[in-house]
């Protein structure tokens, strides 16, 4: 009988229920050890692609002369040497496809943050150094395509000709719109024509017009900050049209429609006084989007919370260097199986992947007579 209901519930596509989280255990071989001697930096972006490959943004400029000390002149051992910033691998961890870097005709990053790969299979990048205020889009095997913003000093929220210090990005497919959590340095969502770069539209928190005053240290005893504060770290837009922005150390998810109008917000570990608590946020891939799953680098952990009121539902994941513990858990994305992947800044380097356990259905499945 058992059979017969899980093999009816696979046929007609049912989903999990409400308040079911998932459970994962991490995958310790994945990814396989890289080439050509090559060595990652600060992973500081993971997105996942329509074929389920999983592209790592990383820095290769953090890496130490210990660690890159095959590169240096005179070479000071047999290993290693950078890896390019835009890693790609398959599900098994092998590396498919490397590039990036500076190039002509556009302003490569001054420090990598951001990877996401749009529907049409377009890859952007985001960059949160001193000069950067730019987004840039590429095909899947580096070739340029735009430039939104322009490296420089910085601004301010009100500028609408360049970014500040942006961290995320994300194109919604129903519009083909490209929403940038910016950032590091301003303090807004904005969003543009992703085919043209025009600009469209931004906003503060609770939908207000953006403000850069100092806010100073997060109290969690205070009243809510009635802006965002630094890092407006991602952004990330549901198929139902609502729009959930991190705002990290505010330790917060504010929820809009795509307009900018303000929904509801809910906090997420609201005593936390590092470096916050929202630092990614990803939608679970059933039909509903039931879940969110939230990245938190101060507390090295990763969550599963309920979509509708934030309600923390799961969670795995500690500070430590073990497989499955974290440094600084930065970015997360998950393919359509429901495998999580990771990635890890500071001097966690690295990008992991958990893997799903159990029977969910996570799509509606087409059945034939």
């Amino acid at each position: 009988m058992r059979l017969l209901a899980v093999l009816f519930a696979l046929a007609c596509g049912f989903q999990a229920r409400a308040g079911e989280a998932p459970t994962f255990r991490v995958d310790p071989y994945w990814p396989k050890p890289l080439p050509n001697d090559w060595i990652m930096g600060q992973a500081a972006g993971v997105s996942v692609d329509a074929q389920d490959r999983i592209w790592v943004v990383q820095r290769p400029r953090t890496l130490t002369d210990d660690e890159k000390a095959a590169s240096l002149t005179p070479p000071r051992s047999k290993c290693c040497r950078p890896a390019p910033p835009v890693l790609v691998f398959d599900q098994e961890g092998n590396l498919v496809k490397a590039w990036g870097g500076p190039g002509a005709g556009y302003d490569w990053p001054a420090n990598e943050h951001g990877i996401h790969v749009d529907h049409k299979g377009f890859v952007w990048l985001a960059g949160n150094g001193e000069t950067d205020g730019q987004i840039l889009k590429f095909d899947q095997d580096g070739k340029f395509i735009l430039q939104i913003g322009k490296s420089g000093p910085q601004t301010n929220s009100a500028d609408t000709s360049r970014l500040g210090k942006p961290a995320h990005v994300q194109v919604d497919p129903a519009t083909n719109e490209l929403y940038v959590a910016d950032g590091y340095f301003n303090h807004r969502v904005i969003v543009f024509d992703a085919e043209t770069g025009a600009y469209k539209r931004h906003w503060g928190a609770y939908g207000k017009p953006p403000t850069d005053e100092a806010l100073g240290p997060f109290d969690p005893a205070a009243p809510p900050a009635q802006q965002f504060r630094n890092p407006v770290h991602c952004v990330q837009v549901a198929r139902d049209g609502l729009v959930y922005v991190c705002d990290r150390t505010n330790n917060r998810v504010q929820v809009f429609r795509t307009d900018g109008s303000f929904v509801k917000e809910y906090f997420v570990e609201r005593e936390t006084r590092a470096n916050g608590s929202v630092w990614e946020l990803a939608l679970w891939p059933d039909d509903a989007q039931s879940f969110l799953i939230n990245a938190d680098g101060a507390n090295n952990e990763v969550r599963t919370l309920d979509r509708d009121t934030g309600a923390v539902l799961g969670r795995f994941g500690r500070n430590g260097r073990q497989a499955g513990d974290f440094h600084w858990v930065h970015n997360l994305a998950i393919d359509r199986k429901g495998n999580v992947f990771t990635t890890e800044v500071d001097t966690g380097k690295r990008a992991q992947k958990f893997l799903l356990q159990g029977e969910m259905v996570l799509r509606k499945r087409t059945t034939t007579p």
